[in-house]
């Protein structure tokens, strides 16, 4: 669609307020969850607030809200300001800027409808290796309980960091919303290769996260004969080789299997591998297709270092199943959509997101827009301007419906 100049001027204005925050030399940014830094994303999404004449506050995670009404029964519009290490400017930062385009039209039609925008302490793992901290812990989502003790990248646990801005990690469940909405970038390469405008989320995919210990010999590269090595990377070689066998045999039922991280001891060149650890991420929107990805895994890893002579073990360290978004809510998204003439399609989202923490207390909706080459959490990631002003358009007229 068409959308008015002083709205693209506008959105773009609101993407440059928070352009250099964390800006790295690389190019990227770095504004890990909990951090000074996240600190100056919120700071500047208050003060972006209050231009638009919006009541600002803070819950008792540091979770920031922007409210046109004090009225209970809101809609609840969100995402998050933190991202990875080196990361793009869009991921999280888009949703934000989509719900302040939301709240500037509510404003110019006079649109009688209790809006908040929400924005999100922490979404990323980067900092603490825990996803979704400040929504899973008002939420009370059962897999952000007891998490104070995890480590920031500068050696503090979360209960230290909290202790000293004075949050809570045992907080109120948050109430009154009646709907949560969210715009994502869609981290793949769905929406650009089939040239449509917009996605509109039905499940987003569960992960499963492993930790594969192994243990061989570290021994002389040179002294030591092919035939009498215990080599803990040849045996990772193999296991990594074989969850990528896993994964392709469950993509048909849209599951993927990654090992993202291989640490290898004493990682010396004249030093045969004695110990392996592998990072393990596996994902689904089936839990059958979960389970025997989980299972073939570990058979298959057991199997392969009892050949190697390889001590094994593996530990899982998170699991989180499938979330549906609300189907009223899709087809609501859908059809507002089409009445603004912008392409979309259904489609799943194979990452996290914050919405995943409030599908079980509240109707839950997502929308994707695209991204270039579906690049994410890389200095690389781009989106349009105009591809948020068409997502934010989306969700607006989604919300003119509910008004009636």
């Amino acid at each position: 669609m068409e959308h008015q100049i002083a709205d693209i001027q506008y959105c773009e204005h609101l993407f440059n307020q928070f352009y250099d925050i964390g800006s790295t030399e690389s190019g990227g940014v770095t504004r890990l969850g909990y951090t000074k830094t996240e600190d100056r994303m919120h700071d500047m999404f208050v003060k972006l607030g209050s231009s638009l004449n919006l009541r600002s506050y803070q819950d008792q995670v540091g979770n920031t809200y922007l409210a046109n009404s004090a009225d209970d029964g809101y809609y609840l519009i969100g995402s998050h300001l933190d991202s990875v290490i080196e990361g793009g400017r869009y991921d999280g930062v888009a949703g934000i800027i989509a719900g302040l385009m939301v709240m500037k039209w509510a404003a110019e039609d006079g649109l009688k409808l209790p809006i908040r925008i929400g924005a999100f302490r922490c979404e990323e793992s980067s900092n603490f290796g825990c996803c979704t901290v400040g929504s899973g812990l008002i939420t009370k989502e059962a897999y952000k309980q007891d998490i104070g003790g995890l480590v920031s990248k500068e050696g503090e646990t979360l209960e230290e960091v909290f202790k000293k801005n004075g949050y809570s990690l045992h907080p109120a469940k948050i109430t009154g919303i009646k709907q949560y909405l969210e715009l994502h970038i869609e981290q793949g390469k769905v929406l650009e290769e089939c040239q449509t405008s917009v996605g509109i989320v039905t499940t987003i995919a569960g992960p499963r996260r492993f930790n594969i210990y192994l243990r061989g010999m570290a021994e002389h590269s040179g002294a030591t004969p092919m035939s009498m090595r215990y080599d803990a990377l040849c045996a990772a070689a193999e296991i990594i080789l074989e969850i990528e066998r896993i994964g392709k045999k469950e993509a048909a039922y849209q599951s993927v299997a990654t090992v993202g991280v291989v640490t290898n001891h004493p990682n010396v060149l004249n030093v045969i591998p004695g110990e392996v650890e592998l990072g393990v991420d596996i994902r689904g929107i089936e839990v059958s297709s979960l389970n025997r990805m989980e299972r073939d895994m570990k058979e298959a890893a057991k199997q392969i270092c009892k050949n190697r002579g390889i001590e094994y073990l593996d530990e899982k360290i998170g699991d989180i199943p499938p979330i549906g978004m609300s189907d009223s809510v899709e087809l609501g998204l859908e059809r507002a959509a089409k009445r603004l003439g912008i392409s979309s399609r259904r489609m799943i989202s194979g990452a996290g997101h914050d919405a995943m923490s409030f599908a079980n207390i509240c109707e839950t909706g997502m929308v994707f827009i695209p991204c270039l080459k579906g690049i994410s959490h890389n200095r690389a990631e781009f989106t349009s301007i105009l591809s948020i002003c068409d997502g934010a358009r989306v969700i607006y007229e989604y919300l003119k419906g509910e008004a009636v």
